[in-house]
């Protein structure tokens, strides 16, 4: 069977299942149609595991640098074992404070999850197999300046760490200004009769440029603000300092070579909080973060180095994710971020998938196409609309895009230009698109958006490794010697160890231990076929095989243990992985079993 016809299938199968079972209501009503502050994402979180405490207990893992509390929402069925002891995912968002929906994303899954357990067969047994740590917002503090604060779509992705950036010796003395009052940083134009831009005379909200023979009327002057220290030049110091997303250990590097990297890795106390609670787990077998925008699903490497590609066995994992990502996701598309993105040095899945080697995904929210519900162009942008295309591109793509606000947002994202006494530009004119203009999820379209998200990281979560032994055989090899056979199999996509985590010795190896009844292990080994009379002989520990390896994604290996004990004693077949269940089986020594 092909491929992609194994994949459609598997989509299928999701959702005839999950559509089979009714969504019950959860017993912590939540609206997503719209957004939350910091403050009130926490009172969301907290009033989940006060109404769900079979299922959630929070963990309080630091504060952020202005004091704000971090807390992770530990979700477990304990019925079926601690947290601990099973396969965990791991799920945040918002590590660049501009990018919101990604906590709206997390907030969903934590609400889903709780809501549906015991209610629908597939999460139900989802969540008795797995569990789950969920931080909804990795910078709380810009996520808090964003909504506080007059901002574009863009700032305030950074945290609020104070830095000069003009090296005046003051810190962050000449932010944006909001002259217009309306809660956002919008654009400054002002009438130039050698300028570049004219304003459309059906739509006067619209500066189009012109041709490089013609000549315009205004001038784009940038950000709406004012000179606040009088040095000559506005808005160049403004609040934030780091990337957090550059900040952690995986292929770091210093500022002169990726911006925003911060002092050294893990400086700031929210990413050194996140890194011992993950470093303290090692049954975190994947990991989801959920970014802004563009509708991608990404991978490492992160930069042009490990040969620019992980090993083949975790491609073929990754790429086979992703694929059906690409369908429960559309106009989404799976991509390496080094090759297909840009470069990032030090961030968040590299140090996860190459640090710790964890299978990792980032999760770009909100594909523009969305919003057309079909393919746009990508010609390069020309210039748009208020200083800033929310698609870019085409004159086509612009004029649609406008249809999309009319007739769709009802003018919500777009300020008036409003004539401003500007005193270093003299008359100028401030407005244009405000800071939910781009980047951001429409709120009419948030649920849905969430929704298909969770979906893909569940579908993850699924695939981390489920082990079970397949077929065992005694057999007789002399008075008071056995041979013992066993396959252990893995039902999933995803390896019980990452090539990554064998190749650089990244965590503890899966262990294969014989135990005899009255006798001792004389022999132990692999075998390539279960009836195969040879056998590759470990040379010290023959009741100790270390799989370095661990069990292949929807494959198996097969052990062979050779002991001497007297017939009817029992051998008991113990199998631990730090990323799946622990398997432990006993076999009795007697021909034919």
């Amino acid at each position: 069977m092909k491929r992609s016809t194994i994949l459609l299938g598997l989509v299928l199968a999701l959702a005839t299942s999950a559509s089979a079972q009714p969504y019950q209501p959860s017993r912590v009503p939540i609206a997503f149609d719209r957004y939350y502050d910091h403050d009130e994402l926490l009172a969301h979180v907290r009033a989940i595991a006060a109404a769900y405490p079979e299922l959630v207990r929070l963990e309080s893992i630091g504060k952020s640098l202005q004091g704000r509390e971090m807390v992770v929402a530990i979700v477990n069925a304990p019925k079926t074992g601690p947290d601990t002891a099973k396969p965990a995912m791991w799920i945040d968002g918002n590590v660049h404070g501009n990018e919101i929906q990604a906590s709206e994303a997390v907030l969903y899954t934590l609400w889903m999850l709780t809501k549906s357990y015991g209610n629908n067969v597939d999460l139900t047994k989802l969540l008795d197999q797995k569990s789950f740590y969920l931080l909804v917002s990795q910078n709380p503090d810009g996520r808090a300046y964003w909504f506080a604060h007059a901002n574009n779509s863009s700032s305030s992705r950074s945290n609020q760490r104070p830095v000069d950036d003009d090296r005046d010796g003051v810190f962050d003395e000449d932010p944006p200004d909001d002259l217009d009052g309306d809660g956002s940083i919008t654009q400054m134009w002002k009438a130039d009769p050698d300028g570049r831009f004219v304003r459309d005379t059906k739509d006067p909200r619209v500066f189009r440029r012109v041709g490089d023979t013609e000549t315009g009327e205004w001038t784009m002057l940038g950000s709406e603000g004012i000179d606040n220290d009088g040095d000559g030049d506005v808005n160049e110091d403004d609040p934030g300092g780091d990337d957090m997303n550059r900040n952690w250990p995986s292929d770091w590097q210093p500022e002169h070579v990726q911006f925003g990297a911060g002092p050294y890795p893990l400086s700031h106390p929210e990413t050194q909080a996140v890194a011992r609670f993950i470093a303290a787990r090692p049954n975190i077998g994947a990991v989801q973060s959920y970014h802004n925008s563009g509708g991608m699903i990404l991978r490492g490497p992160g930069a042009d180095y490990l040969d620019g590609e992980y090993a083949a066995d975790d491609r073929r994992a990754y790429d086979e994710i992703a694929k059906v990502g690409e369908l429960l996701l559309p106009y989404y598309r799976s991509m390496v971020i080094w090759k297909d993105l840009y470069t990032v040095h030090g961030g968040f899945v590299n140090w996860t998938a190459e640090g710790l080697g964890i299978f990792s995904f980032t999760n770009e929210m909100w594909p523009a196409e969305k919003a057309f519900q079909r393919p746009l162009d990508e010609s390069p942008a020309a210039g748009g609309p208020g200083g800033g295309g929310f698609f870019g591109g085409s004159q086509e793509q612009q004029d649609r895009m406008w249809t999309f606000r009319d007739r769709l947002q009802f003018g919500a994202v777009f300020k008036d230009y409003t004539e401003y006494q500007h005193p270093q530009y003299g008359k100028v004119l401030v407005g244009g698109l405000n800071k939910w203009s781009s980047r951001v999820t429409p709120t009419f379209m948030l649920e849905e958006e969430c929704h298909r998200n969770f979906a893909f990281t569940m579908l993850h979560a699924d695939h981390m490794a489920v082990l079970a032994v397949e077929r065992s055989q005694v057999r007789r090899i002399a008075d008071g010697l056995w041979s013992i056979t066993t396959t252990i199999a893995n039902e999933k996509i995803l390896p019980s160890r990452s090539a990554r985590a064998a190749d650089r010795n990244i965590g503890v190896p899966d262990l294969l231990t014989c135990e005899v009844q009255g006798g001792t292990v004389v022999a132990g080994g692999t075998v390539r076929r279960f009836d195969d009379k040879a056998m590759d002989v470990v040379e010290h520990e023959p009741a100790r095989l270390v799989v370095n390896r661990g069990i292949p994604g929807r494959g198996q290996r097969i052990f062979r243990f050779i002991v001497r004990a007297p017939e009817g004693a029992n051998a008991t077949l113990r199998y631990t992985a730090e990323k799946a269940v622990d398997l432990e089986s006993t076999v009795e020594l007697r021909d034919g079993l």
